[in-house]
C-alpha cells in the first residue's frame, strides 16, 4: 500500500473522545488511505469542569505523525503536508507566547446551564439566529464563552482557539481560525463570514481574543523547526483543511446534485449543501443551522443525537459485565421483526444522562410502550427511531428549501451500519448511498491538496472521490408495517417537538 510515486499527506481526525492519524496518497489511478494510529482521550473532571487533556491529545497526534513519517521514509516517499480536523465548538485559551493557559472544557460540561436565557436577555434569540444562521444549542461556543466570562477569563489570555486551530498553533506558531469550524461558534456573521463584533460587544464578550478567519485549504506554513526535528518531518507544511469534521466529511463525499447527506457517527448531521445561507423565521423555528463549508458552500443541516445513544447503552452493558460486540448486535437486530418500540432521539434527556437505558425506558413508558431489555431489542428501538427521525428532518428540509430531495448520501462510520442505512431508505422512501466510511479523512486530505494546486474546485474533488471509492446502495422496502410504524413515530415526535 502507498507505493505510488506521488507525495503523501497526513490527515488527523479528532473526534470527541478518540482520534486517528492517516497516511494518504492522491494518485491519478488510485486514492490510498491508511490508518497508522488510533487513540482515545475521554474527557475527565479537573478543576471543577469536564475537560479535555489537550497535552495528551497533542502528544498522541505527534506520535501518529512520527509513525506516518517512518512509514513514508520506508517507502522512500516525501510527506507534503499535515491537516487537522475535529469536532466543533470547544476551545482553548493561549497566552501571548502561544502557551495553553488551561485545559479546554468539554461541550458536555454543565457550565452552560442557564446561559442561553442570560444571553437572550441582552440579545434576542431571533436576532442571534438572524445574524449567525446557526441553530441555538446550549453548548455552542457563544454560550460557553459567555459562561467563561461570568466565571472570569484567566489573566494573560491572548487568543481563543478552537481545537484544530489550537493544534495548528502548537504545530506552527500561527494562530488563526479556519472558517468552517469558526462558523459553529455562533459568533460569525453568516452573510459576511467575519466575527460579529457588534453582537459580541453587546454581550460583553472579548472579541480581541478572536484570531483572523482563513478559508479551508490555507497553507499555515511549515512545522516549527524543533517539531520537525523531533518528528523527523523536515519540509512538511501544515494546511488547514475544512477543520470541522463534518465539513471535511461533506467535502469528501461524492455528493450528487439534489441529494441530501447524513454524516453518521456519534452525532448525525442531516442536511443539504447550498451556495448561500437560508435564514428566516421558519428555519429558526425548526432550529436548523447554516454552517460554513469548503469552497464557499454552506451546510444547511440539523443535528440529530445519532449513535451516541447506542454507544452509551453499550458502555452501560459493559459496566454491568455484558460486553456487547457491535457487529454481533447488528446481526441480532436483523433477525427481529416489526417495530416493537419507538423513541424520539432528540429528547434532551439523551444528551448526557447518568443512565441512557433508564431514560430510554422512561420515554417508552411515557408513550405506553414496553420492550424486553435484551440489547438487540434496545438497539432496534434506537436504530428504527433514528431512521424515522432522519426522514422527518429530510422532509422538513424539503419544506424549508422548497426543493425535492432526490436521494440520501450517508457518510462516516455510521455508513457501515447496513441495518440503519436500509431502515433510512425505507423511512424516507428514497435511495440511500453509503460511503465512504472515512469521508472525514478523505475530505481532509483532498482539501489539503488545494494548497499545492492538485485540485481547484469542489466538483473536481468530488469527481476524484467518485472514481476511486465504492459505495453501497439501499433501495426503499415499504410495507404496511413500516407505514403504520411511521405514523406511530410521527405521533411520538409531535409530543416532544410541538409546532417545530
Amino acid at each position: 500500500m502507498l507505493e505510488s510515486g506521488e507525495p503523501l499527506y497526513i490527515a488527523v481526525d479528532l473526534g470527541a473522545g478518540s482520534g486517528r492519524v492517516f497516511l494518504a496518497v492522491i494518485g491519478p489511478e488510485e486514492f490510498l488511505l491508511k490508518e497508522v494510529r488510533r487513540f482515545h482521550y475521554p474527557a475527565s473532571h479537573a478543576d471543577g469542569h469536564l475537560r479535555w487533556n489537550f497535552v495528551q491529545i497533542f502528544d498522541e497526534v505527534k506520535s501518529g505523525a512520527r509513525e506516518a513519517g517512518e512509514q513514508a521514509r520506508a517507502l522512500g516517499r516525501h510527506i507534503r503536508s499535515i491537516g487537522i480536523d475535529s469536532w466543533g465548538v470547544d476551545y482553548g485559551l493561549v497566552d501571548a507566547e502561544g502557551k495553553l493557559i488551561e485545559h479546554p472544557i468539554c461541550y458536555r460540561d454543565d457550565r452552560t446551564r442557564g446561559m442561553m436565557d442570560e444571553v437572550f436577555a441582552r440579545v434576542s434569540r431571533e436576532e442571534i439566529f438572524e445574524r449567525t444562521g446557526i441553530q441555538l444549542l446550549a453548548f455552542n461556543t457563544l454560550f460557553q464563552l459567555y459562561s467563561h466570562k461570568q466565571a472570569g477569563i484567566p489573566d494573560g489570555a491572548a487568543r481563543l482557539l478552537l481545537i484544530p486551530d489550537l493544534m495548528n498553533s502548537f504545530l506552527t506558531g500561527t494562530a488563526v481560525a479556519e472558517y468552517t469550524n469558526a462558523t459553529t461558534t455562533q459568533m460569525v456573521n453568516a452573510r459576511f463570514g467575519t466575527w460579529d463584533g457588534e453582537m459580541l460587544a453587546r454581550l460583553g464578550l472579548p472579541s480581541n481574543l478572536l484570531p483572523e478567519i482563513v478559508p479551508a485549504g490555507t497553507d499555515l506554513g511549515p512545522l516549527k523547526p524543533e517539531l520537525a526535528d523531533e518528528l523527523q518531518l523536515d519540509g512538511v507544511r501544515v494546511v488547514a483543511p475544512a477543520t470541522h469534521d463534518t465539513a471535511s466529511a461533506i467535502a469528501g463525499a461524492p455528493l450528487e446534485d439534489g441529494w441530501a447527506y447524513i454524516s453518521s457517527g456519534t452525532w448525525s448531521l442531516v442536511g443539504v449543501q447550498r451556495d448561500r445561507p437560508l435564514i428566516n423565521s421558519d428555519v429558526a423555528r425548526h432550529n436548523f443551522t447554516n454552517e460554513g463549508g469548503a469552497f464557499g458552500t454552506f451546510r444547511f443541516l440539523k443535528n440529530v443525537m445519532g449513535l451516541w445513544i447506542l454507544e452509551s447503552c453499550r458502555r452501560e452493558w459493559k459496566q454491568s459485565g455484558l460486553d456487547v460486540n457491535y457487529e454481533t448486535l447488528l446481526v441480532e437486530v436483523e433477525t427481529l421483526d416489526g417495530y416493537a418500540g419507538l423513541i424520539f432521539p432528540d429528547d434532551d434527556r439523551f444528551f448526557n444522562p447518568p443512565s441512557m437505558l433508564e431514560v430510554i425506558a422512561e420515554q417508552l413508558a411515557e408513550n405506553d410502550q414496553r420492550i424486553n431489555n435484551e440489547p438487540s431489542m434496545v438497539a432496534k428501538v434506537i436504530l428504527d427511531s433514528l431512521a424515522f427521525r432522519y426522514a422527518s428532518v429530510l422532509r422538513t428540509i424539503e419544506s424549508l428549501t422548497n426543493q425535492q430531495i432526490k436521494g440520501v448520501h450517508i457518510v462516516g462510520g455510521g455508513s457501515q451500519n447496513d441495518y440503519l442505512n436500509q431502515a433510512t431508505a425505507t423511512a424516507i422512501g428514497l435511495t440511500v448511498l453509503a460511503g465512504p466510511t472515512e469521508a472525514t479523512a478523505t475530505g481532509n486530505v483532498l482539501v489539503q491538496a488545494i494548497a499545492p494546486g492538485r485540485f481547484v474546485s469542489l466538483a473536481e474533488v468530488r469527481g476524484y472521490v467518485a472514481r476511486h471509492v465504492q459505495l453501497k446502495r439501499f433501495a426503499p422496502r415499504p410495507s404496511p408495517t413500516s407505514e403504520e410504524s411511521a405514523r406511530r413515530y410521527s405521533a411520538i415526535e409531535a409530543r416532544y417537538v410541538g409546532d417545530a
